[in-house]
């Protein structure tokens, strides 16, 4: 006996917000629309879900699909659900959006329905006229990602497993948009209870001193936070 529902059916997308540090810039992927709506449009990659796909497992698919970045190469989280009705013309579409975060992701090619595939400065896609409810969704990510620089280990995910303080206070700094003084930002960095680990090893290279290199401390949280408000405290 076939089920006949009283409620209307719809459809279900994820959406991506990838983003890096790409030469020393805070920069989000969009791709180039191939079809239609929007067709020739920057948009967020991402796709439809399966009849038989979890959330996130087409979130994982769409990244490989469309940027040919794997999943191993990304921190991936749920960052929120937009459901307005008209926000896609096609049908009645909620999407689900995920933010992606990963040092050094490679140059990238559209792939699937995507003509194409670039790194933007974060600050100019936020200028253009995004497909879809896209500008949103990144400015929601965006916002996820400097907020939660402040109290989580987030910015460790922007660098290699093995960095240098310089290069983590580059992470702030590009994300916040704001410069920091190198010495009170160390020693903030060192304060916070396993942040960061010093490690026995220096990189050499350039005129100046070895730096040390550092890794994760452990810390998910961290205690105390690395406020936005006291960025330009010396």
């Amino acid at each position: 006996m076939a089920y006949t529902s009283q409620y209307p059916p719809f459809f279900v997308t994820v959406d991506l917000v990838i983003l890096t540090i790409s030469d020393g810039a805070f920069s989000v992927l969009l791709v180039e629309r191939g079809g239609e709506p929007f067709r020739g449009r920057w948009a967020l990659p991402g796709g439809f879900v399966q009849i038989d796909e979890d959330l996130a497992d087409a979130a994982y698919r769409e990244l490989e699909e469309e940027t040919g970045v794997g999943g191993d190469a990304v921190h991936l989280e749920q960052l929120a659900t937009f459901g307005a009705p008209g926000r896609d013309p096609r049908d009645r579409i909620v999407s689900t959006a995920y933010l992606a975060v990963g040092a050094h992701l490679p140059q990238v090619q559209g792939g699937s329905d995507a003509a194409d595939a670039r790194w933007w400065t974060v600050e100019k896609a936020l200028s253009e006229q995004l497909a879809f409810d896209h500008r949103e969704i990144l400015e929601t990510g965006v916002e996820r990602t400097r907020s939660k620089l402040e109290y989580t280990d987030l910015a460790l995910r922007f660098v290699p497993p093995r960095f240098t303080m310089p290069e983590l206070q580059a992470v702030y700094e590009a994300v916040w948009g704001a410069e920091l003084d190198p010495r009170n930002f160390a020693r903030k960095v060192v304060r916070t209870q396993d942040f960061v680990r010093e490690t026995e090893e220096e990189r050499r290279g350039g005129r100046g001193r070895p730096a040390k290199l550092y890794v994760a401390g452990g810390a998910v949280s961290l205690w105390p936070p690395m406020s936005r408000e006291q960025q330009g405290e010396r």
